[in-house]
């Protein structure tokens, strides 16, 4: 408990409280009505006082690291406001008057339970928007239109599908991280924005080759551009599709398979895949399978009769625990998506997907980096964020000449070791969220080939 003559000090401009076990805040707490800035980081708070919105004066407030489920309406009040942070909390929604915040430029909201965005009429200072780590499904224009001050928005790791034209009109933005969502195509003209940074890995997208998003932002940017004329000239001669079923199979989408070369069963909730929906490729070349969202706890056996054909597979937001034998055999494997299942090991017969680029075991339970994906020579994208990752071997990193792109974002590492530096084959290494100390986020800033230098500057003579 703080001591009560706390509440007394009218002059206090700055209070942290941070890393203890607060589990309320106590009364009076509003009259500190000189308090500029305040840091209850760390803590166990459940609810945050209707009445703390008369601390009139405060420009920044950390609420992050707690047990909060709301927050109240009436934090709308606090008309100075500049920093809010609500990182790591148990929020499913956020107040709409938080939109009527005009004084506020940093609003932390990443790995909380949201599923819905708040609209933000009143915020037109607003500058940073973090909502990383969250269940967001949609974001539309009204989320948006308001957001002229925007610089920074990160909607990494959510469930968004889609991407709106409205993206394009923030003229301001510079850096926008969409990776680890559902994404499969970009509004071409998010081309004309002038972005420093674009993250777009672990997204199924089918419009953009992965060899130009590991290029970098500005290759991707200069390909959308280009197709701004092309997406136009579709629009005026496209057909509508349409989800062609027989009868006698009307689980299984005939149109998607014979057009798209798609076998698609995703976000139906099944522990099972129907055999109708194999059935159905007997006589049809089938290069991409998406069994996204069910309730899988082993992946299909009968999906070893594709294995001459496939070329993508999507088995995120499942339940697996492990992988079986009948995948290992997809020799012909390009992109692997794992992520948001209960992994936590990986086969050694994996070494035999030797054409494999890309694997994504983001949201998973590894303890350590796999041991058999060093193997794999082909890989160019390895997405293992969001585990317990605590340890990996730099020397065997090294030997994978086609590695360009490592996100260990939000794992268990506890130092980096200097030989990753001698990594050069990477173009992008992610390694935010994890508790090492050293490098600094300042020089995680700068972006990875500052990394690797500063890195290979502590390799032992």
């Amino acid at each position: 408990m703080l001591p009560e003559e706390i509440t007394s000090l009218k002059n206090l401009r700055t209070l942290h409280l941070q890393h203890n076990e607060l589990t309320c805040i106590p009364e009076g707490f509003e009259h500190l009505s000189s308090l500029e800035d305040l840091d209850l980081s760390s803590n166990r708070l459940a609810t945050v006082p209707a009445d703390f919105a008369l601390l009139s004066s405060l420009l920044r407030l950390n609420l992050s690291s707690n047990q909060l489920k709301d927050l109240p309406a009436e934090i709308s009040r606090m008309k100075r406001l500049k920093h809010l942070d609500c990182d790591a909390n148990l929020l499913e929604t956020v107040p709409p008057d938080v939109g009527s915040m005009e004084s506020l430029e940093l609003l932390y909201l990443r790995r909380n339970k949201l599923c819905v965005l708040p609209e933000f009429p009143s915020c037109r200072q607003l500058k940073e928007l973090h909502l990383a780590e969250n269940q967001i499904e949609k974001l539309g224009a009204e989320h948006l239109e308001h957001l002229q001050a925007i610089l920074v928005l990160d909607l990494r790791g959510n469930k968004l599908r889609s991407v709106p034209e409205e993206m394009a009109l923030l003229q301001s933005l510079e850096r926008l991280d969409l990776s680890n969502n559902d994404i499969s195509s970009l509004p071409c003209s998010l081309g004309n924005l002038h972005l420093k940074f674009l993250a777009l890995e672990g997204n199924p997208l089918r419009t953009i080759r992965r060899e130009i998003i590991a290029k970098g932002t500005q290759e991707v940017l200069k390909y959308l551009r280009s197709k701004i004329k092309d997406d136009r000239t579709n629009q005026n001669d496209s057909v509508p599709e349409t989800a062609m079923t027989l009868p006698s199979e009307a689980r299984v989408n005939i149109h998607a398979i014979a057009t798209l070369k798609l076998l698609d069963y995703s976000d139906k909730q099944a522990t099972l895949i129907p055999d109708d929906l194999f059935d159905a490729t007997k006589t049809t070349l089938v290069t991409s399978i998406n069994f996204s969202k069910n309730q899988l706890c082993e992946i299909p056996q009968r999906i070893v009769e594709l294995k001459e054909m496939v070329l993508d597979i999507n088995l995120s937001f499942n339940k697996l625990s492990f992988i079986s034998h009948e995948l290992c055999l997809l020799q012909k494997l390009t992109f692997l998506d794992l992520r948001n299942n209960f992994l936590s090991s990986l086969p050694e017969e994996m070494s035999s997907l030797t054409k494999l680029q890309t694997i994504n075991l983001s949201f998973n339970r590894f303890k350590v980096f796999p041991e058999v994906l060093y193997r794999i020579s082909t890989l160019e994208a390895v997405l293992i964020s969001n585990n317990q990752v605590g340890s990996l071997d730099p020397q065997k990193m090294k030997l994978m000449e086609n590695l360009n792109t490592l996100d260990l974002q939000n794992n268990d590492l506890l130092q980096i070791p200097p030989e990753l530096g001698n990594c050069v084959q990477l173009r992008t290494l992610l390694l935010d969220g994890n508790p090492f100390r050293v490098p600094r986020a300042a020089i995680l800033m700068k972006g990875t080939a500052a990394v690797l230098e500063y890195l290979r500057d502590r390799i032992p003579a």
